[in-house]
C-alpha cells in the first residue's frame, strides 16, 4: 500500500516539475522555436490536483507517524480524486482509496463496523475492477466480526456479478471461483452450528434436513475445488467432514486422495497428512498408512509423523521395513528440532537392537552412516553436548552414549565423561 502511495506522490511530483520548467521557458523569450512534440504533453497540475496532491502526503506522514485520528481525518477529503475527469487511472486511484480507508480503519482505536461497511460500499461502486475483491474482503471483515450470514449475502451477491466484458477476463473468473469457495465455506460453518446446536439434541427436528441443504449447497462448489489447482487445506477438510458425518465415507477417501496423487497440484504435505489422519481414523491396514507417510518423509523428513511412521516400520515383519525406519531416524535427527528429542533416539536405539538380531547388521549400519560419518559426531558427539545433555538430559546421555561405537565405530568420540575436558 505505501509503495502505491509513494508511486502517486511520484507521479504529482512529475507534473509539479513540468509546469516549473514550462514557466522557466516562458521567460526565456518568444523567438526561440518550439520543438516538436514527439509524444502527448504532460497535463499540467491543476490547483485541484494539488490540493489533493498536498491532502495525499499529509495522509501518509499521518501514517508513518501512525496518527491515524489525522489521517482518518484527511482521507474524509482525498476520495474526491476519485472525481476527477482528467485522468485515465481512475481504477489505480479507487485500489488505493480503498486500500488507504480499510488501513487506516483497521488501526483507528473508535472505528465502528458501519464505517467499515460505508467504506466497502462506496468502493464497490467506484470502481467494477476491484468489485469482486472488495467484495470478498468486505465478506471477511463481516465474518470477523461474527456476521456469517451477511458475510455469506456479500458473497452470494459478489458470486452473481456480471459486468459485460470484464465479468469475462480470466483473472475476474479467477475471483469468482474463489468466492464461490469461501461462500461454501461459509456454509459449512453454519452447517457445524446447526449440528451442536440442533441436531445432538433432537435428530429427528426438521433441523436435521436443513443441515442437509446446507451441505449440499456447500458440496456444489467445495467439490468442484479439486478441479482446480491449488492449495485448498480448510475447503477440503471442511469437505470431508461433511461427508463423514453422512457416512460417505468413501467419497471423502477418494476427495483426499485425489487432493494428495493429484500431479497438477503444487506439492502440499498438508494433504498427505490428512490422508494419513483419516485412514488412521477409520483403521486402515498399517500397509496404507505406511504407503502415506512413505510420501511425506520424502517432502517434509523432519516432520513430527516421521516418529510413527518409524514405529510402523519397526512393527513390520519385512527387514527392508527395519532398514528404512534406520534411514527415517538418521534423517530426523539431522534437523536441529529433533537433535535433542529423547524418544527419537530411543527408537534408534530400537531400530538398532532389531537390526542386531540379523547376521549383516552391521553392513547395513555402516552403509546408512558412509555419508554422514563426516559431520555426525560434530552434530551430535561433541564434548559440548555431552555436557548440555548431561545437565538438561541425563537420560538421553546414557541413550546416545551407548550408540556412539555402533554408529561410528571407526572414530573417537568425544561424548563421554572421561573426554568432558577435551
Amino acid at each position: 500500500m505505501m509503495d502505491d502511495l509513494e508511486r502517486e506522490l511520484g507521479r504529482f511530483e512529475d507534473l509539479k516539475h513540468e509546469d516549473d520548467f514550462s514557466d522557466d521557458n516562458s521567460t526565456r523569450g518568444s523567438k526561440r522555436t518550439k520543438p516538436r512534440r514527439m509524444h502527448a504533453e504532460t497535463p499540467r497540475e491543476t490547483g485541484f490536483h494539488q490540493s489533493t496532491r498536498i491532502c495525499l502526503e499529509h495522509i501518509r506522514e499521518a501514517l508513518l507517524h501512525h496518527r491515524w485520528q489525522e489521517a482518518a481525518e484527511y482521507m474524509a477529503c482525498y476520495p474526491q480524486k476519485l472525481e476527477d475527469t482528467a485522468t485515465s487511472q481512475s481504477e489505480q486511484y479507487t485500489e488505493l482509496v480503498w486500500r488507504l480507508s480499510t488501513e487506516i480503519l483497521h488501526q483507528h482505536p473508535n472505528s465502528k463496523l458501519d464505517d467499515y461497511n460505508s467504506i466497502y460500499e462506496r468502493m464497490k461502486h467506484s470502481g467494477i475492477r476491484h468489485y469482486l475483491m472488495i467484495c470478498l474482503e468486505h465478506s471477511f471483515h463481516l465474518l470477523l466480526n461474527g456476521h456469517i450470514e451477511n458475510a455469506k449475502n456479500q458473497l452470494s451477491a459478489a458470486e452473481s456479478w456480471r459486468y459485460g466484458k470484464e465479468s469475462g477476463h480470466v483473472r475476474q473468473q479467477q475471483i469468482v471461483k474463489l468466492i464461490q469457495a469461501y461462500r461454501s465455506l461459509l456454509d459449512y460453518m453454519i452447517w457445524c452450528d446447526k449440528r451442536f446446536t440442533h441436531f445432538d439434541t433432537d435428530p429427528s427436528s426438521i433441523s436435521n434436513a436443513d443441515m442437509h441443504n446446507y451441505f449440499r449447497q456447500a458440496s456444489v462448489n467445495l467439490k468442484e475445488i479439486l478441479r482446480n489447482p491449488g492449495v485448498w487445506d480448510p475447503f477440503i477438510l471442511s469437505y470431508v467432514e461433511m461427508l463423514d458425518f453422512y457416512e460417505d465415507y468413501e467419497e471423502a477417501l477418494n476427495v483426499l486422495k485425489n487432493y494428495a496423487y493429484d500431479n497438477t497440484f503444487p506439492p502440499n504435505p498438508n494433504a498427505h497428512v490428512y490422508l494419513y489422519q483419516y485412514l488412521k481414523r477409520h483403521e486402515a491396514p498399517e500397509r496404507k498408512l505406511i504407503k502415506v507417510l512413505k510420501i511425506l518423509q520424502v517432502l517434509v523428513p523432519s516432520h513430527e509423523l516421521m516418529l510413527e511412521y518409524s514405529s510402523l516400520l519397526l512393527q513390520s515383519e519385512r527387514k527392508k521395513d527395519t532398514q528404512k525406519a534406520l534411514e527415517v531416524v538418521l534423517e530426523m535427527l539431522a534437523f536441529a528440532c529433533w537433535k535433542s528429542n529423547l524418544d527419537a533416539w530411543k527408537r534408534l536405539k530400537d531400530i538398532i537392537e532389531k537390526l542386531q538380531l540379523e547376521k549383516n547388521w552391521k553392513d547395513v549400519v555402516s552403509d546408512k552412516m558412509a555419508e554422514r560419518k563426516n559431520w555426525w559426531p560434530a552434530l551430535h558427539f561433541t564434548s559440548f553436548h555431552f555436557r548440555t545433555d548431561s545437565e538438561e538430559n541425563p537420560e538421553l546421555v546414557e541413550v546416545k552414549a551407548s550408540l556412539t561405537k555402533i554408529l561410528c565405530p571407526d572414530l573417537t568420540m568425544k561424548y563421554s565423561a572421561g573426554q568432558e575436558s577435551a
